[in-house]
């Protein structure tokens, strides 16, 4: 293996930006994608002009839709590929696998059947494995967590992000990885709460978008974010997170961010569900994955199990499984019980 290369596993606009990240910052990057059609064009013209357009890519990073000829020689995983076929492309990934490797979830969102995150479907998968001839803790599991369009941080726009592994040694390697000049990280042992935070923040942020397709103003949207933050918060506390996560990149700098950025995928489905679509024409009829729409469901049921309540959750479940008229969303949640504002 060697210790200066990455394997980026995910050709979208977020492994795409991750993987001119890592080479600019000196690394040997090889970008796995899927689809071959697609991974030739990127590797013919340098740039990916499906997903993240009028970038260009260095030379130096290597391309393949072969899943062992990105993984054997690397000492860092990038797991970039959406929740929903998570499992499924880590599971072809483990035979590979080899002792000591740093594997690092940039994925937000909540398996839908398993109610799992990231690092634990991994985890799982691993434990599981009778193809490995070492433990999960020969591997170095972490999560990347923060405020951090894809384009932007392409284009070198000055961001700062969170990784965070259950061993603080792991979460600095990590760190040291992907650390550059305009992308400044923080290190964090809370691995829950950062995966909790990036996934349900797409929640929320779907929730915004609802309220300002329905006209709504920045009152409005103020109020959002900041119950958004308190909802996320009880559940990420309740299964085992850090309150003080919440109020960092992965909390509050994600959920700003996604809930305002006219580049939040999760703000334009709400926005769309909000001018009067419906979800399936919405989601029929973009490029990219929409976290949020599946993590809803995910959420939902994560809320009941642990007994968290999540009325905004509540309704942009109802609004994008049950067809609930966005307006009577807003209705019910302005209508509930009056309250204390801190529940101590």
């Amino acid at each position: 293996m060697s210790l200066s290369q990455v394997a980026v596993i995910g050709a979208g606009s977020w492994g795409t930006a991750l993987a001119k990240l890592l080479s600019d910052n000196g690394k040997q990057v090889i970008l796995w994608g899927h689809c071959a059609k697609h991974i030739d064009n990127i590797s013919k013209l340098s740039e990916n002009t499906t997903y993240l357009p009028g970038c260009k890519l260095s030379k130096n990073i290597k391309f393949t839709n072969v899943l062992s000829d990105a993984v054997d020689e690397a000492q860092a995983i990038v797991m970039v590929v959406p929740s929903h076929v998570f499992r499924d492309v880590f599971s072809r990934i483990v035979p590979f696998l080899k002792k000591n490797q740093y594997i690092i979830s940039a994925t937000k969102g909540i398996e839908n059947e398993s109610l799992m995150t990231m690092t634990q479907v991994m985890a799982e998968i691993v434990n599981k494995s009778t193809d490995l001839p070492f433990i999960l803790s020969d591997l170095h599991l972490g999560v990347l967590a923060g405020p951090s369009f894809a384009k932007e941080v392409a284009n070198g726009t000055p961001t700062a992000v969170t990784v965070a592994a259950k061993v603080k040694s792991e979460s600095v390697y990590f760190q040291k990885l992907f650390f550059s000049a305009n992308f400044r990280v923080y290190a964090s042992t809370d691995v829950i709460g950062q995966e909790l935070g990036g996934a349900l923040k797409n929640i929320v942020a779907i929730a915004a978008g609802i309220c300002d397709g329905l006209g709504y103003g920045t009152n409005t949207r103020a109020a959002l974010i900041t119950r958004g933050l308190a909802e996320i918060t009880r559940l990420g506390v309740k299964m085992g997170a850090s309150p003080h996560t919440f109020s960092g990149l992965a909390g509050m700098g994600d959920l700003v961010l996604t809930c305002t950025g006219d580049l939040s995928r999760n703000r334009t489905v709400g926005l769309k569900l909000g001018q009067g679509l419906k979800i399936n024409d919405i989601v029929d009829h973009m490029d990219m994955v929409a976290e949020g729409v599946k993590t809803t469901w995910s959420a939902k049921k994560l809320a009941d199990r642990f007994g968290v309540e999540m009325p905004i959750l509540d309704q942009v479940y109802q609004v994008i499984y049950e067809d609930k008229p966005c307006n009577m969303a807003v209705i019910s949640l302005l209508n509930r019980d009056q309250k204390d504002e801190i529940d101590f």
